[in-house]
């Protein structure tokens, strides 16, 4: 099988060849170990929006400058109902927010406006090239964007600690901008459903302990069951980027139309073991992360982390180990290596 049909087969809940390993596209290797590690069967996912959002009545401007040697980013937006703006720090590989949309209580109205000017429509020229152009490593993977709640808390609007502070004193407001966003992605779903990727993304980094399991209920659940309905008439699998503490939300996610759970992360690093997770879900497809805090072990101790993980996941239909976050600096090459190292070794015992 080549490296796609590996996955591919994975995601259809099937027992491929061997147990596919897959890095996001972003988090390569260096150039000289990538063809090597490739070779050894390492995908790379390619992750792409299908849609694009339009604010026709917002003037959006965004303004380059330094600040005590940081270089920050404003975007100002004027709506109809009234200014906004953030600051933003790109960091390399990720990107600080310093001001969020929203200051204070008087800042509801503006970014209800700026929410509900948002015009969808479809973009699937970026996509349908990758799908193309993708070599037999690659799978290209659509986006449906955050939950209409999480687009509220890191979706750049209010971050954590506004979010759950505005969550307690204007819960009628919040709900209005809620609203506002699900109607939103429901004008997304059948985008993402009818273009040319395989296989759709919805949100996720989803935390317990700020969301807690009322809100999860009431807020989420419903929309990855909408979403679901949308992709499954087309024919289309979807998954959600479950990398916290999940214990919580186990038994909801079970009853979930979800086809996978993408970089669900194990313990050490969470509060669910890999084997816990396989018996919460047996239906899901388990597309791991494998778990960050190992990375800063030796590649002897990773290669036998990934073995146990291997075992844990037994019988191994519907498992791929997965690379969601980012490794400590020179570690890359290393580590994909012991990964690669450690299934190569449990395919072995296993065949035997």
């Amino acid at each position: 099988m080549t490296v796609r049909e590996r996955i591919e087969a994975a995601l259809r809940h099937e027992r491929p060849d061997r147990i596919p390993f897959t890095v996001y596209a972003s988090k390569p290797p260096t150039p000289a170990a990538l063809p090597v590690l490739k070779a050894r069967g390492m995908g790379l996912v390619e992750r792409i929006g299908v849609y694009d959002l339009h604010f026709p009545n917002c003037a959006i401007s965004s303004t380059r400058y330094e600040e005590e040697g940081r270089r920050l980013v404003r975007t100002d937006i004027r709506t109809p109902c009234g200014d906004l703006h953030t600051i933003r720090e790109p960091a390399g590989f990720t990107t600080w927010t310093h001001k969020h949309l929203f200051t204070d209580e008087n800042d509801f109205k503006a970014i209800a406006c700026y929410l509900a000017d948002a015009v969808v429509t479809p973009n699937y020229a970026r996509a349908q090239q990758l799908v193309q152009e993708a070599d037999a490593n690659t799978v290209v993977r659509a986006s449906f964007g955050l939950e209409p709640l999480q687009h509220l808390i890191s979706g750049g609007v209010f971050g954590t600690m506004h979010f759950c502070m505005q969550w307690m004193d204007n819960r009628d407001e919040m709900l209005k901008l809620y609203d506002i966003m699900v109607e939103k992605r429901r004008l997304a779903y059948p985008i993402v459903a009818r273009s040319p990727v395989g296989h759709a993304n919805y949100g996720g980094n989803v935390v317990p302990e700020i969301v807690g399991l009322d809100a999860f209920r009431q807020y989420y659940v419903p929309n990855y069951q909408e979403a679901a309905e949308e992709m499954h008439r087309h024919g289309k699998l979807i998954g959600v980027h479950f990398d916290a503490n999940c214990r919580l939300f186990a038994a909801d996610i079970a009853r979930l139309d979800l086809d996978y759970v993408e970089a669900f992360t194990p313990a050490p690093d969470t509060d669910m073991t890999l084997r816990e997770a396989r018996a919460a879900w047996p239906d899901k497809v388990l597309w791991i992360n494998y778990p960050s805090s190992v990375h800063l072990r030796s590649e002897a101790e990773i290669e036998r982390v990934t073995v146990e993980l291997c075992q844990q996941a037994e019988p191994g239909d519907g498992f791929l180990i997965g690379i969601t976050e980012d490794l400590p600096a020179q570690r890359e090459d290393g580590n994909y290596r012991a990964i690669l190292d450690g299934i190569d070794r449990y395919e072995a015992r296993r065949a035997k």
